[in-house]
């Protein structure tokens, strides 16, 4: 598929989407979030996808919202434009499908927020993440006032948005905020090995097991251990069952 403003590419049951303004550091403008929910949607309609991966070309992951697109809008048009952005991070955090964020050099503002909806951040070591939202008078979208907190803690989220403050890659492994960082010419063939482990496991199980940790922030703990009981059952009566099983027996014996 062509599109405008991202590149994607399947491969391997993995879905690559890779930010594509490359010029202009991959700042967000409205066609860029359209390519993406695009490819978003083709990605989790396409059966033989069990992981997606976002990145960005060239030197940055993405810097932002393109303040260029955004100059003159009226403000009704500015709240339609953010309500369907949410949506977008929706559906990314709803996916059930996993995700990973391969961050390679800046993720700011709603670059920094679509890495958060991601499941999981593999960054380089030299990253900057950073939301300077506060120093230019607006504020952070995405679900990022709770991604972040359940990322690094409450204090250490107020520290980030309040001071506006970039951290690197380095730093953001040290506080959580990403899964790990690793040599910056490494990123994509280590966010390659994370995404081929995922899809070698069952993708019904994973589907079920990201609804009940979604659901953890929305429901009591009686209702999610209820939750619990069905999910499991609903794997174990799977069709792919006795074939799991048979692998993981074949793998036990052989080590």
């Amino acid at each position: 598929m062509n599109y405008e403003c991202i590149t994607y590419e399947k491969k391997e049951g993995v879905a690559i989407i890779k930010l594509n303004r490359p010029k202009v550091l991959n700042a967000m403008n409205k066609q860029l979030w359209l390519d993406l929910q695009d490819a978003l949607h083709d990605a989790l309609d396409d059966t033989s996808i069990k992981v997606m991966i976002f990145t960005g070309e060239g030197r940055a992951f993405s810097t932002g919202a393109d303040l260029k697109d955004s100059k003159g809008r009226a403000l009704t048009a500015y709240r339609d434009y953010l309500v369907h952005l949410q949506e977008i991070s929706r559906e990314i955090i709803r996916s059930p499908k996993p995700t990973i964020a391969a961050v390679n050099g800046y993720a700011l503002g709603s670059g920094y927020e679509l890495s958060l909806a991601c499941d999981i951040r593999i960054a380089a070591e030299s990253a900057k993440f950073g939301s300077p939202e506060a120093r230019v008078s607006s504020s952070v979208t995405g679900g990022a006032m709770r991604l972040l907190q359940d990322l690094v803690g409450p204090g250490k989220a107020k520290e980030l948005l309040f001071t506006c403050d970039y951290i690197d890659g380095k730093e953001a492994e040290r506080i959580g905020l990403v899964n790990k960082a690793v040599p910056d010419e490494k990123l994509m063939e280590e966010t390659m090995k994370m995404a081929t482990k995922i899809t070698e496991n069952s993708a019904f199980s994973i589907n079920l097991i990201k609804k009940g940790l979604n659901m953890a922030h929305e429901v009591s703990l009686e209702a999610l251990m209820d939750y619990e009981v069905e999910a499991c059952l609903s794997t174990v009566s799977a069709p792919e069952r006795q074939d799991k099983l048979e692998a993981f027996a074949q793998r036990k014996s052989t080590t």
